[in-house]
């Protein structure tokens, strides 16, 4: 596949193909050399045995992208690949050897070619073998995987743990209050008059809790009393701490969980709302109280922890609270499949039955992993959107920013929904969100441009390198910013062409190097402001004397002596 740029947020993509851009490009090369991130310079050529090893190994990480033609070394720059020049004969080695599919994007940049492999994760529960190899990343290079990651795949392969049977475990493991709890969210939830008649086996056969062998995982995680769970699931405990600074040392609140979520839940909110400061904040006539901690987001973050962490490995989940944020720890690492990178978008519960249960309850409502109720509230509430950097292979690190950083874009948010009525999805807030800081929107959120413009809500600026967006003047002069908009939109094409106009005339009777020229328009790049005087060249309004670094520039009525005629050279 070739993508080439057409603007700043989009390229050309097929059927199957992956949406990449020069913006995400630029985002990357500017990020740390993550696990699921490679950056090889290859100038020349690149053996085909190596990016096999790689693609294997980026594989077996969880997936990932390989991008060649660029410096693997901060800062990076394009240095240009000419390797593979068959990209169709590349995929169909790749997928002939490896036994996935691995779609490669060429992107044309201005110093040199980019090439990006975008490599996804191993079929579950089993390891890509490269060359009868089997090879995880290890600093700059390929070292042999190590036995534990082995068995993690291996172990991915497993059927739902939270289905199978808690041997031992017989009815009288579960408690009669955490039933009846589930049989009045079901049926608040199903409207089902005939939950609230069924005797409890059957209630729980029906939710798949209880079969004819017996109890399962699910029922002990979910149901099970305070000594069930100790016998047979200790590892199901939540753990609840206070900490008032990041001091080390005994917490000032602990409470431990170790009982049925359904008889906790409520009362771990409980906990955790006791100390929840509200935000005071005053904009005009308008008075917010924000609590530093909302309920829905926190009840997510829980949700997620207890339906999504691994039951097979030992340790609790832990549930922190500091006076602003709160941590949620819980461990196994994501589920197959879920990145920091696509928690939104992509589902796959590790316990389905627990999953499933909750659902019935409507306590999980709109995704699989609950990120979105997550996002969409601390972006409302203009919070730090929920941040999983410190997670990793053997646990899933949430925290959760309470700080509220502008109320008055909270007010806008508020002020737009009710003016335009407009239905914000969960990628319109990211984009939203995001343009507070950036001009870049990449992937697929940038499929959201168009219907926020015409809601009138982004703003696009069209540059030489192409378009960049940014909120709308509205938004900005209810923000107070005014001149933060006019800085961010920049200058127009002609104003630039008129500072550098004025340059020459000020300055131009010797001549100006081109360097200078660029220290006249700090914010462009060497290549814009070069495009910009090709365009004054063709209007005959500048000219160029020698055609190197050392070259110079006039206006175009001024010779290289300075004598004010136009010079009989012919142009450069």
């Amino acid at each position: 596949m070739e993508c080439h740029e057409r603007n700043q947020g989009g390229s050309n993509e097929g059927p199957g193909h992956v949406l990449v851009t020069l913006g995400d490009l630029r985002a990357w090369m500017l990020d740390e050399e993550a696990e699921h991130l490679e950056f090889k310079e290859a100038k020349g050529d690149f053996k085909f045995d190596k990016l096999r090893d790689y693609c294997a190994a980026l594989a077996n990480e969880g997936g990932g992208r390989l991008v060649l033609g660029v410096s693997d070394r901060r800062p990076r720059r394009v240095v240009g690949s000419r390797a593979f020049l068959s990209l169709q004969k590349t995929k169909a080695d790749l997928l002939q050897q490896l036994r996935i599919r691995i779609e490669v994007c060429e992107l044309t940049h201005e110093d040199g070619r980019v090439l990006v492999f975008d490599v996804p994760p191993h079929p579950l529960g089993i390891p890509v073998h490269s060359d009868a190899k089997l090879q995880m990343r290890g600093g700059e290079g390929l070292i042999p995987m190590s036995p534990d990651m082995q068995r993690r795949i291996l172990n991915q392969a497993v059927q739902d743990y939270s289905a199978e049977l808690c041997a031992g475990a017989d009815l009288g493991a579960l408690d009669s209050t955490a039933i009846e709890t589930l049989r009045a969210r079901w049926h608040r939830k199903s409207g089902r008059a005939d939950l609230l008649t069924k005797d409890v086996e059957q209630l729980l056969a029906d939710a798949e809790l209880l079969t004819p062998a017996g109890v399962t995982i699910a029922a002990i995680v979910l149901l099970g009393t305070a000594q069930a769970v100790v016998r047979f699931l200790p590892q199901a405990e939540v753990v609840f701490e206070y900490r008032s600074g990041d001091a080390t040392g005994p917490a000032q609140d602990r409470k431990e969980y170790s009982r049925g979520f359904f008889l906790y839940d409520d009362k771990l909110w409980s906990a955790i709302n006791l100390r929840n400061d509200r935000q005071h904040y005053q904009d005009g006539l308008f008075i917010w109280d924000i609590p530093t901690f909302s309920e829905d987001v926190v009840r997510e973050a829980v949700l997620n922890a207890v339906s999504h962490r691994d039951y097979r490995l030992g340790g609790s989940v832990f549930v922190r609270q500091y006076p602003r944020r709160l941590e949620v720890i819980s461990p196994g690492g994501f589920p197959e499949g879920v990145t920091p990178a696509n928690i939104l978008w992509q589902q796959s519960p590790r316990n389905r039955r627990i999953a499933d249960v909750l659902k019935k309850c409507g306590m999980v409502e709109r995704s699989g992993q609950g990120a979105n109720v997550m996002f969409e509230s601390s972006i409302r509430e203009s919070k730090p959107v929920p941040d999983y950097s410190k997670s990793d292979n053997t646990q899933v690190f949430l925290t959760l920013d309470g700080t509220v950083q502008d109320v008055r874009f909270l007010r806008f948010l508020e002020r737009a929904a009710k003016e335009t009525q407009f239905p914000f999805t969960t990628e319109d807030l990211l984009v939203l969100n995001g343009l507070r800081t950036s001009d870049h929107v990449s992937g697929r959120l940038a499929a959201r441009i168009p219907a926020l413009r015409e809601a009138g809500l982004v703003e696009a600026v069209s540059r030489a390198k192409g378009t960049r967006y940014l909120l709308s003047k509205k938004l900005y002069i209810q923000l107070g910013e005014a001149a933060a908009y006019t800085r961010r939109r920049g200058l127009d094409r002609e104003t630039n062409k008129e500072l550098l106009l004025q340059h020459l005339r000020d300055f131009g009777a010797a001549g100006v190097r081109l360097k200078q020229l660029c220290g006249v328009l700090p914010h462009l790049s060497y290549g814009q402001v070069r495009s910009l005087l090709a365009e004054l060249k063709a209007e005959h309004k500048a000219r160029a004397s020698g055609r190197t670094n050392a070259g110079r520039w006039y206006l175009a009525e001024s010779g290289p002596n300075g004598h004010g005629h136009t010079s009989t050279r012919r142009p450069v």
